[in-house]
C-alpha cells in the first residue's frame, strides 16, 4: 500500500474510533454517572437531545466518509428494537449516493478484471454512470455481435466495484469489530445486545455485498424461485462478463416502481401495484425463504407487459434489481414467522408474544405480562388502520404510546436470530412503498388473506400429521397382539426360560393395557382431525368423527378379560 493511501487508512480509523469513543464517553457521563450522584434527572432531560445530535453527526460522518459507513447507519436506522425514535428517525432517510469515480479509474479496473479492453468486451459503455454508490457504480453498455448472438441480450449494465473500496471496507470492519468490543464491556449495552456478534453479522452482509459473482448466483436463485410467476421479473446474468468485481446483467430498466405519473402514463394504476408488491414480498419471507433486503423504490422496476388484464393476463411485472443483500430464512425461523403473521392479523397480542418467543426473539426468562398487554392495548386502539387513517390519529396520542411502549420493548431481554433485521429492513421498505403507491394503503388488507391462507396451510399439516400419526399408530395396534402371542408360543415351547409363574397373568394385563391405550390414542388423532377439517370439507369431517367411534369402541372392550 502506498504511503498516502496507508496515511489515509490510518486516519479513517482513529477519526472513526474517535468519533466512537467520544459518544461513548458521553453516554457514560449522563447514563450512567449522573445518576450515581443523584442527578438522574438531568440524563433524563436532556436525553432526546443528545440521541439527536448523535445522530445528526453520525449522518454527516457517515455522508463524508462512505464506505460502509452509510450502511451502517441504515443498518442503524433499522434497529427500533435497541435503539430511541431519535436516532432511527435522523438515520431513516441516509442515502447510499456518492460522487461518482472518474470513469477511466472505472475503465481501468474493469479491463484488470475481465482480462481485456472494454473495446473487444462491449460494443459500446456509456462513461456516465447510471447509479453511483459506496461500494460500486453502474454504467449502460451493449455486447458486441458474437456476445448477443449467445446471450439472447443486447442492451446490459456494468456494475463496477468503486478502486480501493476492498481496503475501505476492511478498515471500517476493524473499527467497527473495535467498537463492538468496547460495547461488550458496557453493561448499559451488553444486557441487551450482544454487540460483536451484531458487527459480525454486519460484516458477514457487506462482505457478500461487494463479492459480485455472490450477487449473480443470487440473481440467478431469485429468478428460479419465480419461473413462471407472471408477477416478478429478473434480469440475466452476462456470465462471460462477470468476475468477483464486475457483474454484467441485462438491462432490465422500466418504470421506477413510485414514479407514479409514468405508471399513469402507461395506463398502470399505482393503487394496484401496492397489493401485488406486498404479495411478492410475503411470498419471498414465508413461501420461499429467499428474500431481496434491500427493496427500495430503486432497485425495483414496473415493467409494462403484452398481457390483457380483461383476459385474465397481467398488463406488467414487477423487475428486480441489485441482488447484493439478500436474506435467508431457515425453515424453523419461517415457521415461527408464520405463526408471527397470523397472530398479527388476527390482532392477537398473546400470540404474538408467543411467536417471538418461539423465534427466539425474547429469551426464556422474559416476563411478558407487560409486552402482551401493550400488544393487546395496540391492537385494540390501532389495529387494522390504514395509513390515511393513522395520519388522522391525535400525535400526542402517538408520543403518549410510542413513550409506554418503548419503555416496555427496551426493557425485555431480546436476541436477535440470524437474518432477522434484513426481514425487518425488508419489511420496513416494502411498507414504505406501498404507501408511496397509495397513500390510503392498508398494510392488513394484505397482510389477512395471506395470513388465512396460512393458516389453512398450517391447519392441512396438522391434519396430515394426524392421519400419519394415526396410521402408524394403527399399524402398531394391529401387529402388536400377534408380536404377544409370538413371544408367548416361545414361552410355551421353551425357547425362553420363564423364572416367575406370574409371567403369563403379567403379559395377559400388559397387552390389555396396550390395545386400550392404542384405542385410545387413534380416537383422538381421528376425532381431532375431523373438527380441523370442518370448516374446509364438511363431509370428510363427518366421516372421520364417526369413524373415531370404531378405536372408541376398541379402547373400551380390548380392556375387559376374555
Amino acid at each position: 500500500m502506498a504511503p498516502t493511501a496507508a496515511g489515509a487508512t490510518r486516519r479513517r480509523y482513529r477519526r472513526i474510533l474517535r468519533f466512537a469513543g467520544w459518544n461513548l464517553a458521553v453516554t457514560w457521563w449522563y447514563e450512567l454517572f449522573l445518576p450515581r450522584i443523584g442527578l438522574a434527572r438531568v440524563a433524563e432531560r436532556t436525553r432526546s437531545k443528545r440521541m439527536r445530535r448523535f445522530a445528526q453527526r453520525f449522518h454527516v460522518l457517515a455522508v463524508e466518509l462512505g464506505g460502509l459507513m452509510i450502511k451502517v447507519g441504515q443498518f442503524m436506522s433499522s434497529r427500533l428494537d435497541v435503539l430511541p425514535p431519535e436516532i432511527t428517525a435522523e438515520l431513516e432517510g441516509l442515502q447510499d449516493e456518492v460522487p461518482p469515480v472518474p470513469f477511466a479509474e472505472i475503465r481501468a479496473l474493469a479491463e484488470a478484471e475481465l482480462g481485456v479492453p472494454l473495446a473487444r468486451a462491449f460494443a459500446a459503455v456509456d462513461e456516465t454512470p447510471v447509479a453511483a454508490a459506496s461500494l460500486g457504480q453502474a454504467h449502460r453498455a451493449r455486447l458486441s455481435a458474437a456476445d448477443a448472438e449467445e446471450t439472447g441480450l443486447e442492451a446490459v449494465v456494468i456494475k463496477v466495484q468503486r478502486p480501493g473500496i476492498g481496503a475501505i471496507v476492511d478498515i471500517d470492519l476493524a473499527a467497527l469489530r473495535r467498537v463492538g468490543r468496547w460495547l461488550s464491556h458496557v453493561r448499559l449495552v451488553s444486557d441487551r445486545v450482544d454487540a460483536p456478534e451484531l458487527v459480525e453479522e454486519f460484516a458477514r452482509t457487506s462482505l457478500e455485498e461487494i463479492d459480485y459473482l455472490h450477487e449473480a448466483a443470487s440473481a440467478e436463485r431469485f429468478a428460479e424461485d419465480f419461473a413462471g410467476d407472471d408477477r416478478v421479473a429478473a434480469p440475466s446474468v452476462v456470465w462471460e462478463r462477470t468476475t468477483r468485481r464486475v457483474l454484467t446483467l441485462q438491462d432490465v430498466t422500466a418504470i421506477k416502481i413510485t414514479d407514479a405519473a409514468a405508471l399513469r402514463g402507461a395506463g398502470i394504476d399505482p393503487v394496484e401495484v401496492a397489493p401485488v408488491f406486498a404479495a411478492v414480498m410475503f411470498d419471498q419471507l414465508f413461501a420461499n425463504g429467499f428474500f431481496h433486503a434491500d427493496p427500495h423504490p430503486g432497485n425495483i422496476f414496473v415493467t409494462p407487459g403484452e398481457g390483457d388484464a380483461s383476459t385474465g393476463g397481467r398488463p406488467w411485472r414487477l423487475t428486480f434489481i441489485d441482488f447484493g443483500m439478500m436474506g435467508e430464512v431457515p425453515t424453523t425461523l419461517r415457521t415461527g414467522l408464520r405463526r408471527l403473521l397470523i397472530a398479527a392479523a388476527s390482532r392477537d397480542g398473546t400470540g404474538l408474544v408467543d411467536a417471538m418467543r418461539d423465534i427466539g426473539v425474547l429469551l426464556p426468562s422474559a416476563d411478558t405480562a407487560q409486552l402482551e398487554q401493550a400488544m393487546t392495548q395496540l391492537f385494540a386502539r390501532f389495529g387494522g388502520m390504514g395509513f390515511a387513517e393513522l395520519r388522522e390519529v391525535d400525535p400526542r396520542e402517538f408520543r403518549d404510546f410510542a413513550r409506554q411502549f418503548g419503555d416496555v420493548v427496551r426493557s425485555l431481554p431480546f436476541q436477535l436470530p440470524e437474518n432477522f433485521l434484513l426481514i425487518v429492513r425488508a419489511m420496513s421498505l416494502t411498507s414504505g412503498v406501498c404507501s408511496a403507491l397509495d397513500p390510503g394503503f392498508n398494510l392488513w388488507d394484505s397482510v389477512e388473506p395471506y395470513a388465512g391462507q396460512l393458516l389453512r396451510d398450517e391447519q392441512g399439516n396438522v391434519v396430515q400429521d394426524f392421519a400419519t400419526e394415526a396410521l402408524s399408530i394403527a399399524g402398531v395396534a394391529w401387529r402388536l397382539p400377534k408380536r404377544i402371542d409370538a413371544v408367548l408360543d416361545r414361552v410355551e415351547e421353551g425357547s425362553i426360560a420363564v423364572t416367575s409363574p406370574r409371567l403369563e397373568r403379567h403379559v395377559e394385563r400388559l397387552e390389555r393395557t396396550i390395545r386400550r391405550l392404542v384405542g385410545a390414542v387413534v380416537f383422538a388423532g381421528v376425532l381431532a382431525s375431523g373438527a380441523l377439517v370442518r370448516s374446509q370439507d364438511e363431509v370428510l369431517s363427518t366421516v372421520l368423527m364417526i369413524g373415531s367411534v370404531v378405536p372408541l369402541a376398541f379402547a373400551v372392550f380390548a380392556g375387559r378379560r376374555r
